[in-house]
């Protein structure tokens, strides 16, 4: 499974007036200068990404797709260099966030719609040699933590985290509640998905970070670990939970997936920044098209087409302020 390839383009200032009639009605495109959407790398933000993009290009915008690191990319945001973040997850980029609106430089422009839930995960079958999940103290167990292991890790357990631009603070995690497993980083979000595939199939051992909205948790069955409750003072006190000596002892936070953008977008591109802010889709939505893209072969372009030319009466309520 490889990520699809996007297409990365700005459209000259001159297509865009000669294309004006076809737009839907809009204030004058207030700056025919880029609007720069960060693109990440997993298929879900690509997506949510790419339809944003395109309404505003419906509404005669400039716009530029940059790839850019996750948490990185709030730098660029701060500055200007970047303009606009669809994918803001509360699960592992709140702290960032918050940071970066503190600044006054930041905006947080809304909930997309989607709720973020991203935890440890394994395939029900793995239960069976771990009776005690998904509470996560039966993670301690040296037999448990074997069973979950493969060579490069015995007698440890092996946790395929995430790549390790997304954040998460596994391996703090990790250590602060004295599990005996290693952290592996997958190399890509399709890498991740491969390897629970793989190991799907021949009932092999594997734990690992699982996400939603995604397609995953619906197409397998297992569990989230279930460690204890996150809390600010989890992330924020050394001294706070089982660990007096570290930080990250709990589970990850969940919540809203936010947008978020540059403070002078508002400004520069008044009636672009309403429509970013009036764009809201579901989790249901979102998982019905990362299964299309990852799972059915489609490329994005070809999903976020089908999801334009099925909902243009909604998204021209959104560059219709």
């Amino acid at each position: 499974m490889t990520l699809p390839r996007i297409a990365v383009a700005a459209v000259g200032a001159a297509a865009l007036f000669a294309s004006a009639s076809a737009l839907p009605a809009l204030a004058d495109v207030e700056s025919s200068d880029p609007i720069k959407l960060t693109l990440h790398d997993w298929t879900g933000q690509l997506i949510t990404t790419q339809l944003m993009g395109e309404v505003l290009k419906k509404a005669g915008y400039n716009v530029d797709y940059v790839q850019a690191d996750y948490l990185a990319q709030f730098a660029g945001l701060k500055t200007g260099d970047l303009d606009v973040a669809m994918e803001i997850w509360a699960t592992t980029g709140q702290e960032a966030l918050d940071e970066a609106v503190a600044s006054g430089k930041v905006e947080n422009l809304g909930e997309t719609g989607m709720l973020a839930k991203e935890e440890w995960w394994y395939p029900l079958y793995m239960k069976e040699k771990c009776p005690g999940l998904p509470n996560w103290e039966a993670l301690k167990d040296e037999a448990c933590a074997e069973a979950f292991s493969v060579a490069e890790t015995a007698p440890k357990g092996r946790y395929l985290g995430g790549p390790v631009t997304w954040g998460g603070f596994d391996d703090e995690r990790v250590e602060a509640l004295d599990l005996p497993f290693e952290v592996v980083h997958a190399g890509t979000d399709a890498a991740l998905f491969a390897e629970l595939e793989s190991a799907y199939q021949r009932q092999g051992p594997i734990m690992l970070w699982v996400y939603s909205p995604h397609w995953a948790p619906a197409k397998y069955e297992g569990e989230w670990v279930e460690f204890p409750e996150y809390t600010a003072e989890c992330y924020e006190d050394a001294a706070w939970g089982g660990n007096p000596d570290m930080a990250y002892d709990c589970g990850k936070p969940s919540g809203p997936i936010w947008k978020a953008g540059w403070v002078g977008v508002k400004d520069k591109w008044p009636g672009a920044y309403e429509a970013i802010k009036a764009f809201n889709i579901s989790s249901d939505e979102m998982n019905k098209m990362v299964g299309e893209v990852d799972l059915d072969g489609k490329t994005i372009e070809e999903v976020v087409a089908n999801w334009m030319s099925e909902n243009e009466d909604r998204w021209n309520k959104w560059i219709a302020n």
